[in-house]
């Protein structure tokens, strides 16, 4: 059923109540009306019996009751009282209806008038009118008044009354009916348009109308139906896009070697994609929900600490690390871990890319024999170049001495200088070939600086050389390996005082740089070194030196490197020159210091 027809119904019961109503009030109204009148005539005749002959005379001279003007009066009767008890002396007291009568007759002779509604025994309406007469006795006069005439008139009445509200009524309803039907048409067409929009049709619109409170309702509709056009396109648009890119990753991430798994904050696995089963050897259903020990037990600690770090925020770069698999086999990966936050911004799981780094470190390892073959190669060129001068001398003085039979101290001083000469060559170039077993700790570099300046305080003041040390009052910890440490210093500080003969001031200096790496700058005041050589220092023997080899800066740069450092040269020549070297510290210290441990770790358990 629809609202029209509802508020139809509504408004029909409305008018109805309303005209039974009126019904009900009229019957009434018109009841009591004409009996008001019958009672003001009967009034009227009682108060014109003024005694008792006038009483005889009038009930008399009646005769029957239909003489009497008004022809409903049915009976009319005199009562006196005797001894308290109602005594009828005129007229007749046949429509009696028992005892009750002259109860009422006795109660009038105290309230002066009385008049009752009822019914005769054969169910004749009739109105009973007792009326006190101021005479010496006490007189009642009692009337029984036919209302049948009444009831007539009074059923025609409501009969015409009802005829006329049933027209009203129907009328009214279909009044109504129509009016609402104009009121809600454009109610009707809204509710079209609601459909059509449910049905994701937007291109019909409502013809608008009016400026009425459905014209601006439709008006707001038509423009609400664009913009869910033009959202829907968006929407499509954007779900069209998503799923292209969902797909994309999908296939990324199921096809890519790296092995990919995501875990809650209590580690459970919630997925994995396939290079996962296949590194690690665990089926989908294996994994997923489980706590699976991937990591090394004596790894955990580590872990939990990169792990408390990126919960609090801080981003942690790809990290070197071993794994276990399914079979108890351990493998070298690199581990990127990063958050997966929800809209509030709060960390609700991990997500975790494992590479395994066994290929690259197999060819990462051919690359340094390649590039030590290489440099060997350099090196033996170099060596050989170099060896042959000291060794052509000495071949000159043994040969001049063989032929001279005679043993000359002097040339034997030569040929000793030459020997330490072709020494020193074959020593640096073990010390750059031979591996070395380091151990990185945490060290205070201030402390190692100045073990150096006291090492060669003693042969600066020799040749005139004055060290200006500036280092802050604040530790400044890196993790090293000591003892390359001090050689890089020795040699930095060698060639500074070798490029000084005058003498001067070699300055060191100290601190931290912008991200909060140490920084030591090492200035001299030398003759400098030409801009075309600087490009090429660190590759073996360019040196500006006469006696040098230029494997010192070779080593020391790979010394720098291994600390995860830079060595650079700024020079200026007959100005001097400068070496900046700058080394990790702060956070960077403590994570060389576990790969530091970490790789100490697997060498002993290899």
């Amino acid at each position: 059923m629809s609202v029209k027809q509802k508020l139809t119904l509504i408004i029909a019961g409305i008018i109805f109540v309303l005209l039974a109503a009126h019904l009900v009030h009229l019957r009434m109204t018109s009841t009591y009306n004409l009996k008001e009148e019958a009672s003001l005539y009967l009034e009227d005749v009682s108060t014109r019996l003024s005694d008792e002959a006038a009483i005889e005379n009038y009930i008399t001279s009646v005769g029957t009751p239909h003489s009497l003007v008004v022809d409903d009066v049915m009976e009319m009767s005199a009562f006196r009282l005797v001894e308290g008890q109602p005594v009828l002396i005129y007229g007749s007291f046949k429509l009696n209806r028992g005892h009750s009568e002259l109860d009422r007759v006795k109660r009038t002779v105290e309230k002066t008038e009385l008049s009752k509604d009822a019914r005769l025994a054969d169910g004749t309406h009739v109105m009973i009118y007792y009326k006190k007469l101021d005479l010496e006795e006490p007189t009642v006069v009692r009337t029984v008044l036919n209302l049948k005439s009444v009831d007539t008139l009074v059923r025609k009445q409501m009969t015409e009354q009802i005829l006329l509200s049933a027209v009203l009524l129907i009328v009214m309803t279909l009044m109504a009916y129509l009016l609402l039907g104009r009121v809600f048409r454009p109610l009707d067409t809204i509710v079209w348009k609601i459909g059509k929009l449910s049905n994701a049709q937007f291109d019909d619109m409502i013809p608008v109308k009016g400026r009425d409170e459905f014209g601006q309702l439709s008006l707001q509709m038509n423009n609400m139906s664009k913009n869910i056009s033009v959202y829907m396109n968006k929407l499509k648009f954007a779900f069209e896009e998503n799923r292209a890119m969902k797909d994309h990753l999908e296939s990324f991430i199921n096809h890519t070697t790296d092995a990919i798994h995501v875990v809650d904050l209590n580690g459970r696995i919630l997925s994995v994609n396939h290079a996962f089963t296949q590194m690690f050897g665990y089926k989908e259903s294996e994994a997923v929900g489980f706590n699976l020990r991937l990591v090394p037990v004596e790894l955990e600690q580590e872990e939990q600490k990169a792990k408390d770090a990126m919960l609090a925020g801080k981003v942690l770069p790809p990290i070197e690390s071993a794994r276990v698999t399914k079979n108890g086999d351990r493998i070298a990966v690199s581990v990127t871990t990063s958050p997966i936050r929800d809209a509030a911004g709060t960390v609700r799981a991990i997500a975790s890319i494992t590479r395994d780094m066994t290929s690259r470190n197999k060819m990462e390892e051919l690359l340094r024999r390649s590039e030590k073959l290489t440099t060997v190669g350099q090196l033996a060129a170099g060596v050989a170049h170099e060896i042959r001068n000291p060794l052509t001398t000495l071949k000159g003085f043994l040969q001049l001495q063989r032929q001279t039979n005679k043993l000359n101290i002097n040339h034997v001083e030569m040929m000793m200088a030459e020997l330490d000469r072709i020494n020193l060559i074959v020593g640096e170039f073990l010390i750059l070939a031979k591996p070395q077993a380091t151990k990185f700790e945490v060290k205070d570099i201030r402390y190692i600086m100045g073990d150096v300046l006291s090492l060669l305080d003693s042969q600066a003041h020799l040749h005139g050389i004055i060290f200006k040390y500036e280092f802050p009052d604040d530790p400044c910890y890196i993790s090293c390996e000591e003892n390359q440490l001090k050689q890089v210093f020795i040699n930095l500080l060698k060639n500074a005082m070798e490029s000084m003969p005058r003498g001067g001031t070699i300055s060191i200096i100290g601190g931290r740089g912008d991200n909060r790496d140490a920084v030591i700058t090492i200035t001299d005041e030398g003759c400098g070194i030409p801009e075309e050589m600087i490009r090429k220092l660190g590759d073996p023997f360019v040196t500006g030196k006469e006696s040098g080899t230029g494997l010192g800066i070779m080593i020391s740069q790979r010394i720098i490197q291994s600390h995860r450092g830079t060595l650079e040269f700024k020079s200026q020549l007959e100005v001097g020159t400068t070496a900046i070297i700058k080394l990790p510290c702060g956070d960077s210290v403590i994570e060389l210091q576990a790969e530091s441990d970490m790789m100490e770790a697997m060498r002993h358990i290899s």
